[in-house]
């Protein structure tokens, strides 16, 4: 915090830290205790320094009655760490083997709908974009509509914004460097336009179903390496948002270390070539 004098961290009872972080559960549905406490108590710093309010008891108060500073806070302890083509291995399975399932019972020029939940900064749904224009041929014969979904706000206007720094785009060839982003901005870069308007950014909660239904219903699902951090509740109500939020035979994919199988009975596991995922049975 810039204020002098102002502590990095305001210090909790573990009252009042289960309290804050019984707050940010019903919103989030990340689960946060006693081993993150140093990480939550400093966002509780920066955000009563931010709203001016000088004690706990204020400043949960102002949470209540203030939705843009619970959005504030909810923005601050959100993980968004991404970067460009993060488990390639999905999006060679993407191409490979969903997509062409999916278009088999398809006419050309039809809708295929494609969601990145949650995608952070739009590093996931623009590598999808780029992806597909690479390395699918039929990219061109199906109306396809990518979506990137968070619960953060500020990363949504960053996706909106499409500037990147070298970590982000560590894993992307020179070749789609130049083809896919604009001239160096200093040490960082923007996605071009034509990309920036191939993908839409909307607000969603993962675990806040009718958020989700507002999204419509996909044909292939992106929720990756987020379920980690939630506890078995919460995997639970996402895992229903998710099924529902697909199509009818549609798919999704977590992240590597994360598996449906231990949440949910309503999916089927499918191995494919270069990717494990879960598909919505087509008769359910």
């Amino acid at each position: 915090m810039s204020g002098v004098g102002v502590p990095l961290t305001v210090p909790l009872s573990a009252e009042d830290l289960q309290r804050l972080c019984d707050f940010i559960y019903r919103r989030t549905g990340i689960f946060y205790g006693e081993s993150k406490r140093y990480y939550i108590e400093r966002r509780l710093a920066q955000g009563m320094e931010r709203s001016g309010t000088h004690s706990f008891q204020a400043y949960m108060a102002l949470l209540r009655a203030s939705p843009p500073e619970a959005e504030q806070l909810i923005n601050s302890i959100t993980v968004n760490e991404t970067y460009f083509f993060r488990e390639e291995h999905q999006l060679r399975c993407l191409g490979r083997s969903l997509l062409p399932e999916i278009v088999s019972r398809r006419g050309p020029g039809d809708l295929v709908r494609l969601w990145s939940m949650p995608c952070s900064t739009g590093e996931e749904p623009y590598s999808i974009a780029i992806w597909l224009l690479e390395n699918w041929p039929l990219v061109d014969a199906y109306n396809i509509e990518i979506v990137g979904s968070d619960l953060d706000t500020a990363v949504l206007a960053a996706a909106a914004e499409g500037l990147y720094g070298e970590r982000a785009l560590s894993r992307l060839p020179a070749d789609l460097l130049g083809r896919y982003f604009e001239a160096p901005h200093g040490r960082q870069r923007r996605i071009i336009q034509d990309l920036r308007e191939s993908v839409r950014f909307t607000t969603a909660n993962l675990v806040d179903a009718a958020s989700m239904a507002t999204q419509g219903q996909f044909d292939v699902v992106f929720c990756r390496n987020v379920l980690i951090y939630f506890d078995d509740d919460s995997r639970l109500a996402a895992s229903r948002n998710l099924f529902n939020s697909l199509n009818p035979g549609g798919f999704l994919c977590l992240g590597h270390s994360e598996s449906m199988a231990r949440i949910s009975d309503r999916f089927t596991a499918r191995r494919f070539e270069d990717a494990i995922v879960y598909q919505r049975p087509a008769a359910i």
